[in-house]
């Protein structure tokens, strides 16, 4: 399951990869996407649509680490057991991700690495009016702590 990031940046992106990945791995039929935010309290909102139905996912990868906050707020509220009923997944490798009682696993991406290109783009564009953009990747990468463990029969 996914908690959209709705249209905060980065969102369409992740949105993408999390349809893709479930495709590959042969789970479309487990695909479902939760509007919301970039923020704690779509978290919060997320996790109480879910606690509201008869049986929560094994899994929910969030839009970003606030949100993933914000989700594990309410199930830990609610002595749902993260990692042990539910597993969840930040994106961004925030601050507030690293610290031990949060502990999150998270996609970390390479922002420096973002930006060195960007600077070297925007410098290439100084000097030449003509160069054209390209896209480029600068693949991220999953970070495992502690709120993600074995799915769940």
């Amino acid at each position: 399951m996914h908690v959209d990031g709705g249209a905060d940046p980065g969102s369409p992106e992740r949105r993408r990869a999390y349809l893709a990945a479930m495709r590959k791995h042969d789970l479309s039929d487990h695909i479902r996407v939760i509007p919301g935010q970039h923020t704690e309290d779509a978290g919060v909102a997320a996790a109480n649509t879910l606690l509201a139905e008869d049986r929560l996912p094994t899994a929910v990868l969030a839009g970003n680490d606030r949100c993933a906050i914000g989700l594990m707020d309410v199930f830990t509220r609610a002595h749902v057991d993260v990692p042990g009923d539910i597993s969840i997944v930040g994106y961004d490798d925030s601050h507030l991700a690293q610290l031990s009682r949060i502990d999150l696993t998270t996609v970390r991406q390479d922002t420096e690495g973002l930006a060195r290109r960007t600077v070297q783009f925007a410098i290439g564009r100084l000097e030449d009016e003509d160069l054209v953009p390209q896209d480029f990747v600068i693949d991220p990468h999953l970070v495992v702590r502690g709120t993600t463990g074995p799915a769940q029969s």
